[in-house]
C-alpha cells in the first residue's frame, strides 16, 4: 500500500489586475483567485495598523483603493496601496487563507 501525501498549494505566480483592483494569484494547485485590494488593505497586519485597529483609528473601508506596487520577499508580498501605505507584508499563506474567506 503506497501512501500519497497532499501537499498545500502555495503562491506560484501573482500579478495586479488590469484596473489595480485586485491582486491576482495564481497557485501551485493551477488555481486562480483574485484578492480586492480593499479587502488586502483592510487585513494589512503591519505594526502602523495594528495600532491603528487597538487605538479605534482604523477605517472601517478603503473605497476605490488601488495597488500600486507588488515586491516579492521570497516568503511573501510587500504591497503598496494607493493611500501611500507600503509597509504590508502579507505572506503567502495568510494571502490564501484570504482568499478562503
Amino acid at each position: 500500500m503506497t501512501m500519497t501525501t497532499m501537499v498545500a498549494p502555495t503562491v506560484a505566480d501573482y500579478e495586479a489586475s488590469a484596473d489595480l483592483a485586485a491582486l491576482v494569484v495564481r497557485t501551485t494547485h493551477d488555481d486562480e483567485l483574485a484578492l480586492g485590494a480593499e479587502q488586502l488593505r483592510l487585513a494589512c497586519k503591519c505594526a502602523h495598523c495594528t495600532r491603528a485597529r487597538f487605538d479605534g483609528r482604523f477605517p472601517e473601508r478603503f473605497p476605490g483603493i488601488a495597488i500600486t506596487e507588488i515586491g516579492d520577499l521570497g516568503y511573501g508580498l510587500n504591497i503598496s496601496f494607493s493611500d501611500g501605505h507600503n509597509r504590508g507584508i502579507y505572506p503567502k499563506p495568510y494571502l490564501l487563507s484570504l482568499a478562503e474567506r
